[in-house]
């Protein structure tokens, strides 16, 4: 699990980074690499969620 928490504060890293020092100058983009960006990590949010129940349940 130690890993998985590694890689997703990684990801988080890079979201904060991105917001701070590397937006896009144009309000769309942005809030597309934002929404993608977010997707990711909800995606992986419930990805580390199924890995956990299933570590539990054996």
């Amino acid at each position: 699990m130690k890993p998985q928490l590694i890689i997703f504060a990684i990801l988080i890293a890079g979201f904060i980074i991105y917001n701070f020092f590397f937006q896009a100058e144009d309000d769309k983009t942005n809030t597309v690499i934002n929404i993608t960006f977010a997707s990711i990590l909800f995606g992986y949010i419930s990805f580390m969620a199924y890995s956990l129940l299933k570590k539990l349940k054996k």
